[in-house]
């Protein structure tokens, strides 16, 4: 299994985070860029899910290849980190590509364009300095930087659902 080097990161509203987290599992999530309508609508669902997330003894950490300054205004129970320079992204092999855009996301297209014409999402920048076609990604990570699972998502709405992101951390409790 993959190690994660222990680093202590800077979240946008500047608490310092450690991943991994030492007393519990860390669920790292690559996300595309502020405003997307893609991750608005999936960040929703984590958001809603949030305090079962933390009972379970996970700590989200997710990342954006935005500015700060982008990211500040989100109101998210969750850390969120910068990584214009894609550092983070490159150094989880995390991808881009057009196939972020293809058939399998356009459901999810719709539904984040449509709740951001209704003002329920913040909607993105004009220019993304890194492009639209980022891909997700999922890590859980035990607290001693063991990578227990990870999902690389083929198209821009593949990422691990809540109840995924439980199973494996129930998967993980058990070992």
């Amino acid at each position: 299994m993959r190690q994660v080097t222990p680093r202590e990161l800077t979240a946008v509203s500047g608490e310092q985070v450690p991943v991994p987290d030492p007393g519990r599992l860390t669920h790292l999530q690559f996300r595309r860029f502020a405003g997307c309508p893609i991750c608005n609508l999936h960040l929703r669902s984590v958001v809603q899910r949030h305090d079962e997330i933390a009972a379970a003894g996970i700590r989200e950490v997710v990342f954006f290849h935005s500015p700060a300054e982008e990211l500040r205004s989100y109101d998210l129970p969750f850390a969120l980190i910068a990584d214009p320079g894609k550092q983070y992204y490159r150094e989880f092999g995390v991808e881009s590509g057009r196939r972020a855009l293809g058939p399998r996301a356009w459901g999810a297209i719709l539904r984040g364009s449509a709740l951001t014409l209704s003002g329920r999402f913040r909607p993105p920048a004009a220019k993304q300095d890194n492009g639209r076609l980022g891909l997700p990604a999922d890590f859980l990570v035990d607290p001693s930087g063991r990578i227990l699972a990870e999902k690389h998502g083929e198209h821009a709405y593949d990422q691990w659902s809540v109840d995924e992101l439980l199973a494996h951390a129930r998967t993980a409790v058990r070992r």
